[in-house]
């Protein structure tokens, strides 16, 4: 029995995990006869899994949405507040769980119930959150989810994708994975068009379906995908890029620079390896200088220079400021040490 119940969850896994199964897939992954497969599908039917069976040679299992809600211990109401939570951190982008939550919010809104999706659904048209720092670039979880079903099915996407200043360009990809970062989402996919792999904003993407057709999902362009994405927001997307040792510990710089800011990594103990990027060199100066660390330049070498610009620069300035008169608010000139109005003794 207990066998046959770690299978039961087993399967029930793969179900959730991919869109459509054939018989011999999961026969092979659960390592059991095909017919065993068809005895466990109709043991979850009993426990009350909608999964849907297809004949024939292109056939398969699939997990879809029934009439009454599976047994996952959560009655009417406790469901769509789970769902309704779930798309609050999702939408936010919540440090730490934006992408678990999308992921859980795909699964539990494939099973539940057209009642019930319309209950999530108004709640989350008709509720106003009060955020303590609203985000402009929030993202639907509707969009979140349907992007999150795409990677997990390994179907194309048609999109229409919106650049900086909000000008639309058709694209149509092969979606791999979701990013979140600082409240914000990336999708990483290869981009049909210009035969290579992109990052995309969530919040700038609306989908253009029909989707499909599927497709053999390609090596991704690094092992590391959240690293991937942080060098191109913060590093390769800016015409000027740098390489700054930080004479601080790891730890102490990752609490001030984020990963939007800049890519860290350890350089001995006590100091850091800093890549980042900005519009200009000028701009490159003043961005490091006030993260407020002390740092040495290791490329570029016109980097310095336009760091020794600056510094005569703000000592020319800081000097000027420093021996200045203090003027009234009509232009006049007034003695140190008085009061702006009043006048100064004979």
């Amino acid at each position: 029995m207990l066998d046959t119940s770690a299978r039961l969850l087993r399967l029930l896994s793969l179900l959730q995990a991919h869109r459509e199964w054939s018989g011999a897939a999961l026969a092979e992954r659960l390592g059991v006869t095909p017919r065993t497969v068809r005895r466990d599908v109709d043991r979850l039917r009993e426990l009350g899994y909608p999964v849907n069976a297809s004949p024939g040679t292109g056939g398969g299992y699939q997990l879809g949405a029934g009439a009454e809600l599976p047994p996952l211990l959560l009655d009417d109401d406790e469901a769509v507040a789970v769902a309704v939570g779930l798309r609050t951190a999702a939408g936010h982008g919540i440090e730490g769980i934006g992408e678990t939550s999308v992921r859980a919010l795909a699964k539990l809104e494939q099973v539940l119930p057209n009642r019930l999706r319309r209950r999530v659904g108004a709640l989350n048209a008709f509720t106003v959150p009060m955020l303590r720092d609203p985000q402009p670039s929030a993202v639907d979880p509707a969009v979140l989810t349907e992007l999150a079903n795409l990677c997990r099915d390994a179907e194309r996407l048609r999109l229409e994708y919106r650049d900086h200043e909000g000008a639309p360009t058709r694209r149509t990809v092969e979606p791999h994975r979701l990013v979140c970062s600082e409240r914000r989402w990336y999708l990483v996919a290869w981009d049909l068009d210009r035969a290579d792999w992109r990052t995309f904003r969530v919040d700038r993407i609306t989908p253009r379906p029909p989707h499909g057709p599927r497709f053999t999902p390609r090596t991704p362009p690094a092992e590391d995908l959240a690293a991937y994405v942080s060098r191109g927001v913060s590093t390769r997307a800016y015409a000027s890029q740098a390489v700054v040792r930080l004479l601080v510990p790891l730890h102490e710089a990752a609490e001030r620079i984020s990963p939007s800011a800049g890519v860290l990594e350890a350089d001995g103990d006590d100091a850091c390896i800093l890549r980042t990027g900005a519009g200009s060199l000028a701009v490159m100066v003043i961005h490091v200088t006030l993260m407020g660390f002390e740092f040495e330049v290791l490329e570029p070498p016109e980097l310095i220079e336009e760091i020794r610009t600056a510094h005569d620069l703000l000592a020319r300035s800081l000097a000027r400021a420093a021996t200045s008169a203090p003027r009234t608010a009509d232009g006049a000139g007034r003695t140190p040490g008085t009061r702006s109005g009043s006048s100064a003794a004979p």
